[in-house]
């Protein structure tokens, strides 16, 4: 049995990751250890929190005694970091909680990690850390670090410091650095989950400047099985870009959900860009496809109709999300 700390595991990325990896894998036991911030949500847990192999600790990864704590009582021996705080326009209006999860927090896993010996501490990191490239040319492991917003300087410093760690005391610190996830159960505030939420309420969607900043867009489920990969065969101390090659600007990923949705173009509504809005990003993920043997199951085309999907017939959840139900009722639940 893998006894593993999965650190912000009530969000996106972290929930699908621990509902897939408890379904496929019968020697993983994973501590959730999430804050339950606003993008943090139980509900997308559901499938998982009956599992005996499975438990979930409400706290925050920079409360030092309450992370070793969690490492002596469940005998961790593996830590996979999905906390951060991660939303581009947040950390534009307030960028000191991005410094404090994402790089006082990881300094904190790091230093229990270090002093429990750990086997494994995996990083989860973002293709944001590069910064922005041209109209040519793709992000690899070896392009310089050059971040231009408070959130994406943030995850460049805990990666920088997660490397230190290895480097200066032989910890087995692995990373993975992705392109733009999509799926169920992100949160509203992502372009993707927004976009199809405000055509389906029939409100405008705001697209920044020109709509034409290209991302790199992959399947939540995609990157995860790429997680689990580096997770188990990454070499230390490396550095693993995940991406699925799927190039799209921001326009036409909108006005392929208008269309898919049956709703108008006039519903989109060109914006103010934001400061700092790097241009393009793109993965060139060929090392993990080479040394590991990962490559992407889903097409864009199938995952994003699964994602529209299943935002329709999950409505009741965004519902709630977008209302702040679900939050005041966790708020009940854990402050009694």
């Amino acid at each position: 049995m893998k006894n593993i700390l999965v650190t912000g595991g009530a969000g996106f990325i972290g929930s699908n990751y621990i509902n897939h990896i408890l379904k496929d894998n019968q020697d993983y036991f994973i501590v959730n250890l999430d804050k339950l911030t606003y993008a943090g949500n139980l509900e997308n847990l559901t499938s998982s929190q009956n599992n005996p192999r499975y438990r979930f600790i409400r706290g925050d990864i920079g409360n030092y005694e309450l992370v070793d704590y969690l490492f002596e009582k469940y005998k961790i021996e593996y830590v996979i970091n999905f906390a951060a705080e991660s939303h581009v326009d947040r950390s534009i209006l307030g960028s000191a909680v991005f410094f404090q999860t994402n790089v006082l927090g990881t300094n904190v896993l790091l230093e229990v990690s270090r002093k429990r010996n750990v086997k494994k501490f995996l990083q989860v990191s973002t293709d944001e850390v590069y910064g922005s490239l041209g109209p040519e040319g793709l992000f690899t492991e070896k392009t310089p670090l050059s971040p231009n917003s408070p959130y994406s300087s943030s995850k460049a410093s805990a990666d920088m410091m997660a490397l230190s760690f290895f480097h200066t005391f032989g910890m087995p610190v692995v990373i993975t650095r992705c392109s733009n996830n999509y799926g169920p159960f992100q949160f509203p505030e992502k372009l993707i989950p927004l976009m199809i939420i405000n055509a389906l309420n029939n409100k405008n969607l705001p697209v920044y400047g020109d709509g034409m900043n290209v991302r790199d867009w992959i399947y939540v489920i995609d990157h995860n099985i790429a997680i689990d990969l580096v997770f188990n065969k990454g070499n230390i101390g490396e550095v693993y870009n995940i991406g699925a090659g799927n190039e799209l600007p921001n326009i036409q990923i909108v006005k392929l959900i208008l269309s898919a949705l049956d709703k108008s173009e006039d519903l989109i509504q060109y914006v103010k860009d934001r400061p700092g809005h790097d241009r393009r990003y793109a993965i060139d993920s060929s090392k993990i496809q080479t040394e590991l043997g990962w490559k992407p199951l889903f097409t864009f085309e199938n995952a994003i109709k699964e994602t529209i999907d299943w935002y329709l017939s999950n409505t009741s959840w965004w519902h709630r999300i977008i209302s702040g139900e679900y939050q005041k009722y966790y708020e009940m639940q854990y402050n009694r």
